[in-house]
């Protein structure tokens, strides 16, 4: 079966595309995974950090033309839904093909996002701390002196990027968004709901069990929703092609 739809795949804050790769071996082969990487990490470590996320959106359009000329979708978590939302803002401005389906995933939306979240989020210890508390890194990452020193470096200048994001109102989408929250994420209800303005087409809220990184921690069922979701882009029911049902 060959893929049907790409689903290109935007990091959260201090993570690299290797979040997603397990998601190949979870998904089926319809959906062709693209783990999209960031500048200073992965493959891309020997670049600096990017600082703007519009102008990092832009680039990343430009980059994966060729995964965004077919049936695609965006996904992202945290940052990474910041991102993702930009991309496809820009595609439209550019002309170019709009995604079948934004997929943000525990991140307020863009007008509603907080830099001061990020104040004081310049030292080691504080960093440290928030890794800690939203509960995505193992320790084992933060126990190597060597890892830990990459994920602090490359977290801080996520964040710093983050806290220097503001949002620019925008002409509203014309495609439908899937919003997941983790309902003991510390995101305000408000600022989740809040997606659907970015948005004329649908825009739909799913609820999960847990925190920051209910997509780690409900992967199952957050997997489960990705593939409900994204088959009739596919021409697909629930057991496969359409048309090799016909």
């Amino acid at each position: 079966m060959s893929p049907a739809v790409s689903l290109l795949c935007l990091p959260c804050a201090g993570a690299s595309a290797t979040m997603y790769l397990r998601w190949r071996r979870r998904l089926e082969p319809w959906l062709r995974i693209v783990p999209v990487e960031l500048p200073g990490r992965g493959v891309r470590m020997d670049e600096p950090h990017a600082a703007d996320v519009e102008a990092l959106a832009a680039r990343l359009v430009d980059e994966h033309a060729a995964d965004m000329a077919g049936p695609y979708a965006l996904f992202g978590h945290s940052m990474g839904a910041l991102i993702a939302y930009h991309m496809a803002v820009r595609a439209g401005e550019q002309g170019r093909p709009s995604p079948r389906l934004l997929i943000v995933s525990g991140s307020p939306a863009p007008a509603h996002r907080d830099p001061s979240r990020f104040d004081g989020m310049d030292n080691d210890q504080a960093l440290v701390a928030d890794l800690r508390k939203q509960g995505g890194t193992p320790e084992a990452v933060l126990g190597s002196r060597g890892l830990r020193r990459f994920a602090l470096d490359t977290l801080a200048a996520d964040y710093a990027m983050c806290r220097a994001y503001r949002h620019t109102p925008r002409a509203r989408l014309a495609l439908p968004l899937l919003v997941l929250a983790g309902r003991d994420d510390d995101i305000a209800p408000s600022a989740i709901a809040a997606w659907r303005e970015e948005t004329d087409a649908e825009a739909r809220q799913v609820w999960f069990d847990g925190g920051h990184f209910f997509v780690k921690h409900r992967e199952e069922e957050v997997l489960a929703l990705v593939d409900q979701s994204l088959r009739p882009y596919a021409g697909l029911t629930r057991y496969g092609f359409a048309a090799a049902l016909a």
